[in-house]
């Protein structure tokens, strides 16, 4: 076994490790033993990062590809195996670093947690299924993984199950994303029997020789199927329900696993898939980008919880991926996915040391009702909380799109590819630029109110602000790591621009006239072209949104709830924070229905069919018994079986007494007998 495999499968198997050992020894030995998980993440890391380093000095493609027959029914064989490209070798380091910055973080937010060495084995547990994602070189094997991430995100999700809402939560997540995994497994399902594999390069290569030609409809039907994977763990819209509320979670696992890894799954997953989706799927694509990109940063703006901020905003921004693929935009939105990973991982822990100090300074004031998580409780945080509040300033401007900060280069990038596809196709396709842009300026307004409330002005509550202090250094050095990633040169130094170089990733897309290869021509030539307009109107709604911010938040020469009220006339406000009433409609439409019919079926199955038609059997069949019963053994046994005895028995007892054992009788009956045959001789 080479060297590379050997890599990949410590890769895959070493945070398996880590959660067999907690769950089972961890907890004998206590809070140290999160020095076991530690090391293998850092092994991990290590790894990933050498695969990542080879990845940009190896020509061919791709770096390590290996698989072995998992089973085979003589028609067809299904095997599973890696695939380690570029484009995976990027994702591994994203998913072992923040990983690893989160363990790390963890062992001072959790700190005296009675389930400590649990979390640590559930994060195992999810970063294991997380790299089997990634490794996967055919749908199949991407599909087991997909489901045990859903396993480990409601693990994650409803850590603290004792609270409701957070049990509550997990539940939501996980049957949500099971609406959307449904779809996906139909899809693998209809490309399998299209082309007799679900290796996704052979699939690729099968459509390039153009073997779907006769198959369009029933291709795109499998690529919109396959997507609503991505529906469900990138909490697009309409199952973008989940992801708000699953922010019940500790504040890492919402680092993790809602801003940097498990949602950007879905995003990894259509990158994947880019080569045979068609055009018509990819329309569908982009408009589910667009929707929930905008609607999402609607939302975000009237919410008050620091969390549910970011949270929906990860939905937004994972709607700006989504809309990039779409267009064809393809390493705009995987340049994207790659950044938003390190400042929204940073935004949530930097929102985690917030919510950190306050729960600890409100504790120390004996005031347990007090949310730590609303802003509205905040302000003045920017002394007390130094390190915090740069380095979430940092990942802020990122978010924001602001120049020499690395959200600058890639958002920038996929507002080009809009602009270039509607260049390209006109008609409805204005809507895409105009959610691309609208959400740009929101999000810049709605992070700068978060950093405002938060950070500046007065304190909210000063008698508690006063209790406020920096949290330690593993809570600290991760933001700083994050921050620092979250600056534009580390994108543009020589050797790592390859992320958005256009060579390396064709190898993966056809160009056939009815594929994915000809959208993204097409969107890749424009870009060019719509560059300067796409980074001057980005420039120009970033920096309103701020100085919105600014004049609202900081310097309050517009009354918030004045504008609130104001936007209220018109139902705006309370459309944004009631979310859209999405959960309302689902509750009117689908679940109450639900619920209603099922409790009419289960009427009609206990009261009618079980109780009236299948216990009136019943009660039929104990007459017919007891009939039967009382024929069987007042008639048949008494009368007719225990007569025939009797009779049998009174024929025994009178023939008994011919055999006395005197012989003189028997020849006595003898002689008699013998006289009697002579006298019928005689008579005849």
């Amino acid at each position: 076994m080479n060297p590379p495999i050997i890599f990949a499968l410590s890769i895959l198997f070493l945070p398996l490790v880590s959660f067999i050992f907690q769950i089972f020894i961890g907890w004998r030995i206590g809070r140290s033993a999160h020095w076991v998980s530690l090391i293998c993440l850092g092994g991990v890391l290590a790894l990933s990062l050498s695969f990542f380093a080879n990845a940009f000095l190896i020509e061919g493609y791709p770096i390590l590809e290996e698989s072995v027959t998992w089973f085979s029914t003589g028609e067809f064989t299904i095997a599973m195996g890696f695939n380690i490209d570029r484009v995976a070798a990027i994702m591994l380091v994203v998913v072992s670093l923040i990983s690893f910055l989160v363990h790390v973080y963890s062992t001072e937010y959790l700190k005296g947690d009675p389930r400590y060495n649990r979390y640590f084995g559930y994060l195992g547990l999810f970063t294991f299924s997380m790299n089997g994602i990634v490794l996967a070189d055919n749908l199949v094997m991407m599909y087991v993984f997909w489901e045990l991430v859903g396993l480990s995100s409601y693990l994650l999700i409803g850590f603290w199950f004792e609270k409701p809402s957070a049990a509550d939560a997990g539940k939501k997540a996980f049957l949500t994303n099971r609406v959307g995994d449904i779809g996906m497994f139909i899809g693998i399902m209809i490309l399998f029997f299209l082309f007799g594999t679900v290796n996704i390069e052979d699939i690729a290569y099968e459509v390039s020789l153009g073997m779907a030609d006769g198959y369009m409809s029933l291709l795109t039907a499998a690529g919109i199927l396959v997507f609503m994977g991505a529906v469900g763990k990138s909490a697009q819209f309409p199952l973008h329900i989940w992801l708000p509320d699953a922010m019940e979670g500790p504040t890492p696992v919402s680092a993790l696993i809602h801003a940097a890894t498990m949602v950007a799954a879905g995003v990894y997953m259509v990158v994947r898939i880019f080569a045979f989706l068609t055009p018509t799927a990819l329309q569908f694509i982009a408009v589910v980008g667009a929707v929930t990109a905008l609607m999402a940063a609607i939302i975000a703006i009237t919410q008050n919880d620091i969390k549910r901020v970011l949270a929906y905003s990860t939905v937004s921004q994972l709607g700006y991926m989504i809309m990039a693929l779409g267009v064809g935009a393809y390493q705009a939105g995987f340049f994207h996915l790659t950044t938003h990973a390190m400042f929204k991982a940073c935004l949530f822990l930097a929102s985690g040391s917030v919510i950190h100090a306050m729960h600890h300074a409100l504790h120390h004031k004996g005031d347990h009702d007090t949310d730590p998580q609303d802003m509205r409780n905040m302000g003045g945080l920017k002394s007390k909380l130094p390190v915090t509040y740069w380095t979430m300033l940092i990942a802020t401007l990122a978010l924001s799109g602001v120049p020499l900060f690395s959200g600058f280069l890639s958002k920038d990038a996929i507002l080009a590819g809009t602009l270039a596809y509607y260049h390209a196709h006109h008609g409805w396709t204005i809507f895409l630029p105009i959610a691309g842009f609208g959400a740009a300026v929101i999000t810049a307004f709605y992070m700068f109110r978060l950093i405002f409330m938060t950070f500046h002005g007065e304190p909210a509550k000063p008698d508690v602000h006063a209790h406020v202090h920096e949290n330690p250094l593993p809570m600290t050095a991760p933001l700083v790591v994050l921050a620092f990633l979250s600056i534009a040169i580390v994108f543009t130094l020589p050797g790592l621009n390859p992320i958005v170089n256009h060579g390396w990733f064709t190898h993966l897309v056809t160009t056939g006239e009815n594929y994915a290869g000809l959208v993204m021509e097409e969107t890749v030539e424009g870009i060019h072209h719509a560059h300067n307009a796409a980074m001057t109107i980005s420039l120009i709604v970033a920096t309103l949104g701020i100085l919105f911010a600014t004049f609202v938040y900081y310097l309050k020469k517009v009354d918030a709830g004045k504008l609130a009220k104001m936007m209220n006339r018109v139902g705006l406000y309370n459309l944004s924070f009631n979310k859209f009433y999405i959960d309302e409609i689902y509750e009117a439409v689908l679940y109450k229905p639900f619920f209603w019919w099922c409790n009419v079926f289960s009427k009609i199955d206990w009261d009618y069919y079980d109780q009236k038609f299948i216990d009136g059997w019943g009660w039929v069949t104990m007459k017919i018994s007891e009939a039967s019963g009382y024929s069987d053994y007042n008639w048949l046994d008494q009368k007719v079986v225990d007569g025939f005895g009797k009779l049998t028995q009174y024929f025994s007892k009178e023939l008994k007494q011919t055999q006395s054992g005197v012989i003189q009788n028997y020849v006595m009956g003898g002689v008699f007998g013998l006289l009697i045959i002579l006298i019928i001789f005689q008579s005849i």
